[in-house]
């Protein structure tokens, strides 16, 4: 049982956590053992991202006291918060990918700044790629484009040389 200085220690961590986050992911971890625990979360902190466990009713509370409006208690097993710092979309795709090779880990939901996604939506976030993975798609296949254009521009001066 936690004392009421441990709770409140707790309960501010979370609160500063809460504050700075782009992006929470709400998972089940019942079952887990400790070093898979531990890997994930050396691999969130690789990331710029952090893993945190806390009761649901602290958890509930640093949402509600943030006007955010995940209902934590509602959610199946025991919650760790995968928190995301830099990229919204990162701490849903450290989550996914581990979930993969962990089956006691079960994603429930997140957060992406104040608005709240259901487990499904979690879930699809964690399978898209990397937001600087988006971001150089997205560069390539405009340079692509303009590549095309400059060539066809060309094809038609020559066609007309």
């Amino acid at each position: 049982m936690l004392t009421k200085a441990e709770k409140q220690e707790i309960l501010t961590a979370l609160k500063e956590k809460v504050a700075r986050q782009k992006a929470i992911v709400f998972a089940d971890f019942k079952g887990m053992k400790v070093k898979d625990l531990t890997k994930l979360r050396r691999e969130m902190k690789k990331n710029d991202c952090e893993l945190k466990v806390a009761k649901k009713t602290l958890i509930a509370a640093v949402l509600k006291e943030k006007k955010i409006s995940a209902d934590v208690k509602k959610l199946e097993g025991e919650i760790v918060l995968g928190f995301g710092y830099q990229d919204e979309i990162l701490p849903f795709k450290l989550m996914y990918e581990f979930a993969k090779g962990n089956e006691n880990l079960k994603i429930r939901g997140g957060v992406m700044g104040l608005e709240v996604v259901d487990m499904v939506q979690a879930i699809a976030l964690g399978q898209l790629p990397a937001k600087n993975e988006l971001l150089t798609r997205l560069m390539v296949n405009a340079l692509q484009g303009s590549l095309r254009k400059f060539i066809y521009a060309l094809s038609q001066i020559k066609g007309q040389a």
